[in-house]
């Protein structure tokens, strides 16, 4: 299996809203897996999508499973001011590591990436929660970046324009989506 490795790029793993809103210049997107870890609204948020009097949920990436994400090639002339951007966007609390991580991209090629996991020490991290405690969370959340209704919402329908299945995502969404008619930004 080609490794996908050289000295010219460098990879990132997005499995949430860098998917839609990756920020950072790139030089070609991949669909890719990544074993070992699963998406889930496991973080509680007191900066983007919340505040630490009404926190929202921010998805993470929690052992176990697989999971299908877009694997951003990223230009090594670029690589160093988007890690740092990459660092100061989702690392504003430390509730991730950063570690590389093997991918599997959809074309067959092996890449080691850039990969932002849960560290489930955190204060932060929420754990499973039920999905009522979910939904009021999703619900009730604002913060820098925006509702966290529309975090949940656009997070889905990019996954699912991409092809990408995530059935407890995806219900959710739905009922959000049914509860705000729809409109999300």
């Amino acid at each position: 299996m080609n490794s996908g490795e050289d000295n010219n790029t460098h990879w990132v793993f997005g499995y949430g809203s860098l998917i839609w809103n990756p920020g950072f210049p790139f030089v070609s997107t991949n669909l890719g897996r990544l074993k070992g870890a699963h998406r889930s609204l496991s973080i509680i948020s007191h900066h983007h999508r919340g505040t630490v009097e009404q926190p929202g949920l921010v998805f993470g990436l929690t052992r176990g499973g697989s999971v299908r994400g877009m694997v951003f090639e990223v230009a090594a002339d670029d690589w160093t001011g988007v890690r740092a951007y990459l660092e100061e966007r989702e690392q504003v609390t430390q509730v991730y590591r950063d570690v590389m991580r093997p991918v599997l991209l959809d074309d067959g090629r092996r890449v080691s990436a850039l990969t932002f996991v849960v560290d489930e020490r955190h204060e932060q991290f929420a754990g499973k929660l039920d999905l009522e405690e979910t939904l009021a969370m999703v619900r009730a959340g604002v913060g820098i970046s925006g509702r966290n209704v529309d975090y949940v919402i656009n997070t889905a329908r990019h996954l699912e324009s991409l092809g990408i299945r995530d059935r407890v995502l995806m219900d959710l969404a739905r009922r959000l989506e049914g509860e705000a008619g729809g409109q999300a930004a």
